[in-house]
């Protein structure tokens, strides 16, 4: 049984299918940064090493513009998931850990 385009996974960190990139190139979205702007592609878990060369293709199909001469997107901090205690902690308390000041009382 083939798979229809609906089905087919391109960025599989945003679950964002062949289909819907596809739709959004025809409406006018002609750039891998236009496409992840919409779709969110690429700023998944992998940061596009999945999926940007497949878009990139994708977008030479529809449009005619080669792959090649395609402009990457630059990725934007972090590159890496970080683990959530590297952002902050949690308190059992119910603060936040932060200094109240008894200015304007």
């Amino acid at each position: 049984m083939p798979l229809s385009l609906s089905s087919v996974v391109v960025c599989r960190c945003e679950e964002v299918s062949e289909a819907d990139i596809r739709r959004v190139i025809r409406m006018g979205y002609h750039s891998l940064e236009a496409v992840k702007r919409v779709l969110r592609t690429g700023m998944g878990h992998c940061q596009g090493r999945g999926c940007l060369k497949l878009i990139a293709r994708l977008i030479q199909e529809e449009t005619g513009i080669p792959a090649s001469e395609q402009k990457m997107p630059r990725p934007r901090p972090p590159l890496k998931p970080l683990p959530l205690g590297l952002l902050g902690t949690f308190r059992s308390d119910g603060s936040d850990g932060s200094v109240e000041s008894d200015q304007g009382a």
